[in-house]
């Protein structure tokens, strides 16, 4: 498997590493090595990780929230199988594997199976392996995920509730209505500028996974939500020198760029204030967004590119959604449904 003899000193280097992370867990348990193996070094296998996270950060615009959770995962796939291994074949990649169920989510295991795939890939490709052990082995088959969603009315609800006499409350009007309006990501939203609004085409430029820009339309009460938020916050921003056209679109109280985190815990804020489900969050207003243009007759097509789903597949887990609502409807109104 190793194409040069030498780099097995690669492996045995960062094993070794892993194996004495391994003993001062006092167990060979993933979830423990986990916490520990991040504070492992390693100059030979730390390089080949850095240069391929690079290439995922740098060529193929992988976020930094995917970046550092691959890295974790690696480390913790080192760290787990110990010095006892010389060679990596798919035998120990599955006992790995194995190990993992029952303690995550079949989608986190998913995830480390692809970063051991991509990374081992990496190394193929740079000569360092000859083959990828983990290239033949199978994801775990996923549970099928139907999204959490609002109503139409429980939409309204929660678009009631912010403050807009008060400049931040007109704000976070604009972030619920721009976040229904468009069923941008969390992300997306957080990374907006002032120069990514079109107001006089109602158009977004959003910037998605992978560095993918995409121009989304806006609803026209989001459009006025966010000029009214512009108004009232006009002269923070002027303070703030946040006025021109690199500044972000949202920002915090101190003028700095509001976060991914700030924007989920307003969004929850507001739906406990609802009476909604605590489990509310900005993704369930991408949800909603989706569902109801499915709803009101949008192509699957359309919201696909909406969305910027790279495969229609995933747009089509909406389809279950709308599809129990037709049910719904048609055993209601038919005279023969029953």
């Amino acid at each position: 498997m190793i194409a040069n003899p030498e780099q097995h000193d690669i492996f045995t280097i960062f094993l070794e590493q892993g194996a004495a992370v391994m003993t001062r867990t006092g167990k060979r348990n993933p979830k423990g090595a986990e916490a520990a193996g991040k504070k492992a070094e390693c100059v030979g296998m730390k390089d080949f990780m850095d240069a391929f996270l690079g290439v995922l950060r740098e060529q193929k615009g992988y976020s930094q929230h995917t970046v550092r959770s691959y890295r974790a995962d690696l480390i913790h796939f080192f760290t787990f199988l110990g010095a006892q291994k010389k060679d990596i074949d798919a035998r120990e990649i599955r006992s790995y594997l194995g190990n993992l169920f029952g303690r995550y989510k079949r989608t986190t295991i998913a995830r480390k199976l692809s970063a051991i795939r991509s990374f081992f890939s990496f190394l193929e490709r740079k000569g360092i392996l000859e083959s990828n052990p983990a290239k033949e082995i199978s994801s775990p088959k996923l549970d099928k995920y139907i999204p959490g969603y609002l109503t139409v009315d429980e939409v309204f609800r929660l678009l009631e509730r912010p403050d807009k006499g008060k400049p931040f409350g007109s704000r976070d009007l604009a972030i619920l209505e721009l976040l229904y309006s468009c069923g941008i990501r969390v992300s997306e939203m957080a990374g907006l500028n002032l120069s990514s609004m079109d107001f006089p085409a109602r158009l977004l430029k959003v910037t998605g996974k992978g560095n993918k820009e995409r121009i989304v339309p806006v609803g026209r009460q989001a459009l006025r939500a966010v000029e009214r938020y512009l108004d009232a916050t006009r002269h923070f921003r002027g303070k703030w020198g946040g006025d021109h056209g690199d500044a972000p679109l949202f920002v915090n109280q101190r003028g700095g760029r509001l976060s991914s985190r700030s924007i989920h815990r307003l969004v929850k804020h507001y739906a406990l204030e609802c009476g909604l489900s605590p489990e509310i969050s900005p993704h369930s207003m991408r949800h909603s967004f989706a569902t109801h243009m499915l709803e009101g007759g949008a192509d699957l097509r359309s919201v696909q590119e909406l969305l910027g789903h790279e495969s229609l597949s995933t747009t089509q887990k909406y389809t279950h959604v709308t599809l129990d609502r037709l049910m719904e409807v048609y055993d209601k109104a038919h005279p023969r449904s029953h």
